[in-house]
């Protein structure tokens, strides 16, 4: 009984983690790039850099938020989980992770530079960010809709849209500036979807048991 209550709450786990993703994410992206706009010369002033260190607080969580929200969806699957697409969700969703803080060391030496030095550390967070995160983002999405489109988890409507986003990233995401928000507002869609379709089972007394 005890399992089939935690069963229950997944969703409801799952819903609040990714919430907590999209938004951290989002939040560190915009400040990223406000503060440091790709093109031209690195000059970082005094607000500008109180945005990236924000920003590089903010990345830690929002991987640490993304990891919970990955194992809550795969904990969705149960016995129908399949094994490949098992292991392109994790491995997709762990290199975006490892990637992700790849990109924040590479934002942290922008810091370390001086006010007008070349922008080597910027390009290659941004490089990080939408050539290799912003593609592991897009596998991640397409898996999940394949997963959810298979065992009927997920409405067709946020199947196509998953679809449509994992594409957009992998295709023409390192070419578009912003086009890295499509992710954590693909995962904002997700988790208010699910927290919609299911709400926390209660409690059960002692007696029910």
């Amino acid at each position: 009984m005890k399992r089939k209550h935690e069963r229950l709450a997944t969703p409801w786990a799952a819903g609040m983690a990714g919430v907590a993703f999209a938004v951290l994410l989002a939040a560190a992206i915009v400040m990223m790039r406000i503060a440091l706009p790709d093109g031209g010369d690195v000059t970082v002033d005094t607000g500008e850099r109180s945005a990236v260190r924000t920003a590089l607080e903010l990345l830690p969580f929002a991987g640490i938020a993304f990891l919970w929200f990955m194992g809550a969806l795969r904990e969705q699957t149960g016995e129908g989980e399949d094994r490949f697409f098992a292991t392109v969700f994790l491995g997709s969703g762990l290199v975006f992770v490892a990637t992700l803080f790849g990109v924040a060391a590479a934002i942290g030496t922008v810091l370390a530079e001086g006010r007008q030095q070349p922008p080597f550390g910027r390009d290659f967070a941004y490089a990080l960010l939408t050539t290799y995160a912003m593609r592991m983002a897009a596998v991640f999405i397409i898996t999940t809709s394949t997963i959810g489109r298979r065992l009927g988890v997920l409405a067709r409507p946020l199947v196509a849209l998953g679809y449509l986003a994992g594409l957009t990233l992998l295709v023409v995401g390192a070419s578009v500036p912003w086009s890295e928000l499509v992710f954590p507002a693909w995962a904002l869609l997700l988790s208010l979807n699910i927290l919609r379709r299911r709400r926390p089972a209660p409690p059960r007394s002692a007696t029910s048991i």
